[in-house]
């Protein structure tokens, strides 16, 4: 059975497609069995891993529309058999046709139900809207990114609490995985008290490794690579090389 992780924060640019994407490449190339599914309109996750999305013939659309099942949609991607359910921006249209829909909620739940894979990451987008709401329910754990700076605090509280809703009324499974703070600079005093905030709201929930500022992590997805592919040796790959290493103990401790 899957370890699914849905990938949220409604706040846009904190990095979370960046640290889909990396954690999810990683652990491939550890030989992991990883599904990455791109539940953002934007389909940036898809772009980012080389997807030409005006040339898809099925996406995420197609499936939770009911049309084609899952499994028909997946590609392969060049990085150790690494697997994308890929999006684009007819996704959008997804939002409001869902709201219609019968257990409108668990629509991802089912379309992923039964794939074989060791892990699914669910990239969701910046927005607490349905399709979120899909992801969350999918997911059995909750990984947030969060950027060191002076707003990143101010929308955890709401996402905290659509979590709260989703866990009483939808997915009672649903776990926070962690709390992993990105483009941080340990030069300026306004990182380091971001991160003492997220100590004191989240405590050993917040994960070690922070994630830099790097320009080249910022140009790997014009590129369609994950870090490791695009500049293996930057403090970015570092930092999402030791963040899978720690994501992987808390989803699968050693006994």
């Amino acid at each position: 059975m899957a370890h699914i992780i849905a990938v949220a924060n409604q706040k846009g640019g904190v990095g979370k497609t960046t640290t889909a994407i990396n954690i999810a490449a990683y652990l491939s190339k550890q030989g992991k069995k990883v599904l990455l599914v791109d539940l953002d309109p934007q389909g940036n996750t898809s772009s980012g891993l080389g997807i030409d999305k005006s040339a898809l013939t099925h996406t995420l659309y197609d499936v939770l529309s009911g049309s084609i099942t899952a499994v028909n949609a997946i590609l392969s991607t060049a990085y150790y058999g690494l697997d994308i359910l890929p999006a684009s921006n007819v996704l959008a249209a997804a939002e409001i046709e869902l709201s219609t829909r019968q257990k409108r909620e668990f629509i991802l739940k089912s379309a992923l139900r039964g794939l074989e894979y060791d892990y699914i990451f669910i990239d969701c987008p910046p927005s607490l809207g349905l399709l979120t709401i899909n992801g969350l329910v999918a997911a059995n754990m909750l990984l947030i990114p969060a950027q060191a700076e002076y707003y990143a605090l101010e929308g955890l509280g709401q996402l905290i609490n659509t979590v709260k809703r989703v866990r009483a009324a939808l997915n009672p499974q649903l776990k926070l995985l962690g709390v992993v703070v990105t483009m941080y600079d340990g030069r300026t005093s306004l990182s380091g008290a971001v991160m003492d905030e997220l100590h004191k709201h989240f405590g050993e929930l917040v994960f070690d490794t922070t994630v830099p500022r790097n320009i080249r992590l910022a140009e790997a997805p014009s590129h369609g690579k994950p870090i490791f592919a695009y500049d293996r040796f930057c403090r970015g790959a570092f930092a999402y090389k030791k963040l899978t290493k720690e994501v992987a103990r808390r989803v699968e401790p050693v006994k």
